[in-house]
């Protein structure tokens, strides 16, 4: 769900509209809700944009986005793969364009066809301003948001968008969405039409301050396109939609191109101004990393952002990048690098001991893969908020100490030393001194030797297997498994096609799998689905180790419902002390950097926002470019 990423970056049963309040549930004889379901009248004066912490960088009176260039021209084409587009979606293949539900894999960048009541501003770390809203009211206790609609926005059929139209996108999302949209919109108490034009939804009173700019960014569905259509059914017929593009040519499981609504509604809006650039996003869709390369080296992709060390190292000397053709760019990357890494499902018995899982971690030498496999182009992930202010270090400061003296006895006593880290080897591929550390900790864990296996107490041996779509990864996998197999245990890399992987992924059937989870410099309600206890049970969420601990679940709702960006950055860095002595994954690498590969057809800003690299939205063709090499389109 392409939807999703900007969600958890961020970045979860409503009257219906035209339902009765309380003077009419009483005439009705139905007994009115409680008064704090109810909510205080949003009265205050009417805002242009919504931030977590209440603070907005731009003026009522702005004319574009600091980092859009607004007289960008339109036209051409932009031929991408969808690895980096998506999130916890299936990169390699799509089969349905609902993007919202459970079922199916729809193709990353299916939010670009969906308008929102506001969308993000990607220089500061939280905040949306109106699109579909022109501006939004607040109360008093900020748990109730009268969000005032411009008049002329539209689907692209012509048809108006009416708050109606967002009630019913609210409601549907929550009782039939996605398991990740029902937890973010279990938060909103009630949702209601007032006339055409403006909708009130009001937050249960535990919602965090996360929540406004979370549901003014949920997309904004076609109450009638879906009178007629069923929502919970996976489908390729493209769904009606308002947004800067709409689905155009598509070949199932191979390429889907989004197309540029000329005469979208909203292209004259500040919050538009310079983006949608491209006449056609085109999305390529491969199997295999090096078949997509070989697709850059040919013209068939015409922007790939490189993320295998050994390409970036040797591999950029095809005849277009001597000549020019083809640019090789580093970009800085400011965003939180978050968490890659292995996951340990924990919910299969023989990784419910830390010490088996930490001993895990300690097989793989990282350095030893960096050198020889990475050519030294990535650093080690510590953290699960990498990259970040986040991040922990260190001994714990006073604020971290405060929330977690109070979980003392329920959390392991090294949260209040120094942060742990991964520790770094001899560089030998092979280091004895943690292989000994870890065969120690496995039979601390009660795992015993029976001639070069390891069993657990029933005598079964000690195998893993580790699931992936991705060929690419084995040879890294590999020199990880002969240490392990030095411990007596045996790995498998188990390659599966992506509908499986997926599928697997979902339902949490596998002992290890990679994975990369990024998350946004204000992390939101989605973050709940990483790490909590309900999460552990919910399939399709993105806790894939597991984690069912009352101290995680307890610091989550700290973080999520911080008053300050102190206090909220205290919760995370206690939250990551906890998590790392959990050993719920062995944590990769990160680069850092964005490297890209692309062809000279292009123009850019001059440099990317802080919080974000979105090339699809603000890069754009450049006609003489394009003439110089020969292309037309």
């Amino acid at each position: 769900m392409s939807l999703l990423r900007s969600l958890s970056l961020n970045r979860r049963t409503f009257l219906h509209a035209g339902s009765v309040g309380a003077a009419g549930a009483m005439l009705a004889g139905l007994k009115p809700p409680p008064a704090w379901a109810q909510g205080s009248p949003a009265t205050g004066a009417p805002r242009h944009g919504l931030s977590v912490f209440g603070d907005l960088a731009l003026p009522p009176d702005f004319a574009h986005f600091p980092y859009v260039n607004p007289e960008a021209p339109k036209g051409g084409i932009v031929r991408v793969v969808p690895w980096e587009w998506g999130f916890n979606q299936n990169p390699v293949t799509f089969n349905t364009f609902n993007t919202f539900i459970l079922a199916g894999d729809a193709p990353p960048m299916m939010d670009m066809c969906f308008d929102s009541l506001m969308v993000r501003q990607l220089e500061e770390p939280d905040a949306v301003y109106g699109l579909v809203a022109e501006t939004v009211s607040v109360s008093d206790d900020e748990k109730t948001f009268a969000f005032h609609l411009r008049s002329d926005a539209r689907f692209h059929d012509g048809s108006p968008l009416t708050a109606e139209d967002v009630v019913f996108s609210l409601e549907t999302l929550k009782t039939q969405g996605h398991p990740t949209l029902r937890q973010i919109l279990s938060w909103v108490e009630r949702v209601e039409a007032d006339g055409p034009a403006t909708v009130e939804v009001v937050l249960k009173p535990e919602a965090s301050n996360r929540m406004p700019p979370t549901i003014a960014g949920l997309p904004i569905l076609s109450k009638a396109y879906y009178d007629t259509h069923d929502f919970a059914r996976s489908t390729l017929e493209p769904p009606l939609s308002s947004g800067p593009y709409r689905v155009g040519n598509f070949e199932t499981g191979r390429y889907v191109e989004f197309e540029r609504v000329e005469d979208w509604w909203a292209k004259d809006l500040p919050v538009a101004r310079g983006q949608a650039n491209f006449d056609t996003v085109r999305l390529e869709f491969f199997r295999d990393r090096q078949i997509a390369f070989q697709a850059l080296t040919n013209g068939t992709l015409t922007f790939y952002m490189e993320s295998v060390a050994k390409n970036w190292a040797t591999a950029y000397t095809f005849p277009a990048v001597q000549t020019g053709k083809v640019i090789k760019a580093e970009f800085p990357d400011n965003r939180p690098s978050g968490a890659q890494g292995w996951f340990i499902n924990t919910r299969r018995k023989k990784f419910a001991d830390p010490r088996t899982r930490r001993a895990l971690g300690l097989a793989f030498d990282f350095q030893w893969t960096n050198a020889n496999l990475f050519y030294g182009l990535y650093k080690r992930t510590a953290s699960f908020f990498e990259n970040s202010e986040m991040m922990a270090t260190g001994v714990p400061a006073p604020e971290e100490l405060a929330l977690l003296e109070s979980l003392r006895g329920q959390v392991p006593d090294g949260v209040f030393e120094e942060a742990w880290t991964p520790p770094v080897s001899d560089g030998s591929g092979a280091d004895r001194t943690l292989l000994r550390q870890a065969n120690e900790l496995l039979l601390q864990a009660g795992w015993t030797r029976k001639g070069r296996s390891l069993v657990d107490a029933d005598g079964q041996p000690f195998t893993i297997e580790l699931l992936s779509f991705s060929p690419t990864f084995e040879r890294v996998v590999q020199p990880y498994a002969r240490n392990l197999e030095r411990l007596g245990i045996e790995m498998n890399f188990r390659l599966v096609d992506p509908a499986q992987y997926q599928s697997r992924l979902n339902s949490f059937d596998f002992d290890m799998t990679g994975q990369r989870f990024a998350f946004s410099a204000t992390p939101g309600e989605g973050i709940r689905d990483f790490w909590t206890s309900e999460a552990a049970t919910t399939d399709g969420s993105y806790n894939l180790s597991g984690i069912a601990d009352p101290a995680v679940d307890t610091l989550v709702a700290k973080l999520v419902n911080a008053p300050t960006r102190d206090d909220m950055v205290a919760a995370a860095r206690a939250l990551d002390r906890v998590l790392r002595l959990g050993f719920y994954w062995v944590p990769n690498w990160y680069p850092g950097l964005h490297r890209v590969g692309y062809w000279d057809l292009f123009g850019f800003p001059e440099k990317p926002p802080h919080y974000g690299f979105p090339v699809v939205s603000t890069w754009w063709w450049d006609a003489d470019k394009a003439s110089a090499l020969g292309k037309s389109r």
